[in-house]
């Protein structure tokens, strides 16, 4: 099994990388100082996760101290939904590589196709109508300017991307969503290898925690425990795996020094045919459904709406 994929621009995205979501100031730091010295070559940012100064601290003392060079690094982040304006879209991106410490980013993203006033919350009074065609513009001048070395999307379904696919003269390399074994994106996925787009995955664990989140407990589902315990994995290692032999890459985010090093080492085995097709009777239920920006004032009325039905 390979470490990395191959993105449209020929690039190469590391397999596994590091998640940054929801990993507090005052040890994400730690977090990604631990990862890069464990051998992760992917850290995974965005402006809304209020940590990317800290992170961008972390970064320069890796590279101050010789541990790994820029280029050895791929770096992801986020434009958030306050910043779709075509005009703020190069100073959201100024504002990350600034705290980043950083000159370039590797992959730059739209973190979800909704769009709220510039500086504001997502509440109803905020929300505005998205145009994802002129906001995509303006992420191709980035790619074009060589300060974001790739673009792409989040959030999108299968709708969006095409919507998105039939209007860009860029192409998203990736669409980064949700994907575990409880929420496969078997549709999401097979477009997306269609046209060339890399599915890249976040909760991959199914976010364990996130408490508020119902029927998250994906490591003790018995298909993957039985699995884990005939291969003398652990059930994270083995859910993680699954996601890399169903080519997508993994974004697992912890900041536990021992559980940031387990799940790397997941390159030293693989689920024979007989344990990976028991995957296939696990039941589906999306867990991240987009609920926050939903509702009668959001342009998106219901969860369906969102996700364009898929949920």
């Amino acid at each position: 099994m390979a470490t990395y994929f191959t993105l449209n621009t020929g690039a190469k995205i590391p397999s596994v990388g590091l998640g940054t979501w929801q990993a507090a100031p005052g040890v994400v730091g730690e977090a990604v100082v631990a990862a890069v010295k464990a051998g992760y070559r992917h850290i995974d940012c965005a402006r809304i996760y209020g940590n990317e100064k800290e992170i961008g601290i972390a970064l320069k003392k890796l590279f101050d101290e010789d541990v790994v060079k820029r280029d050895d690094l791929f770096i992801t982040s986020k434009l958030w939904c306050g910043d779709h304006s075509p005009e703020d879209v190069p100073e959201a991106l100024n504002n990350t590589l600034a705290d980043l410490q950083l000159d370039y980013i590797n992959l730059y993203l739209i973190h979800w196709p909704f769009r709220i006033k510039k500086g504001s919350s997502i509440k109803p009074e905020n929300f505005l109508q998205p145009d994802i065609p002129a906001t995509w513009q303006a992420m191709e001048k980035l790619f074009d300017s060589g300060k974001a070395r790739a673009i792409g999307v989040s959030n999108f379904s299968c709708k969006k991307l095409t919507d998105l696919l039939e209007i860009a003269r860029v192409p998203p390399a990736v669409n980064q969503v949700e994907c575990h074994p409880f929420w496969k994106q078997t549709k999401l996925h097979a477009l997306c290898q269609s046209k060339g787009v890399h599915l890249s995955a976040y909760s991959p664990l199914g976010s364990p925690g996130s408490t508020w989140m119902k029927g998250n407990n994906i490591m003790e589902h018995p298909v993957i425990v039985s699995t884990a315990e005939k291969l003398g994995k652990t059930p994270g290692q083995v859910i993680l795996r699954w996601g890399l032999q169903s080519n997508h890459s993994v974004l697992p985010k912890s900041t536990s020094e021992a559980r940031i090093k387990q799940n790397l080492d997941i390159f030293d085995f693989s689920i024979p045919e007989d344990l990976f097709s028991q995957f296939s009777t696990i039941q589906q239920t999306r867990l991240l459904r987009g609920d926050f920006i939903v509702g009668p004032e959001s342009v998106y009325k219901t969860v369906e709406d969102l996700w364009d039905g898929e949920i």
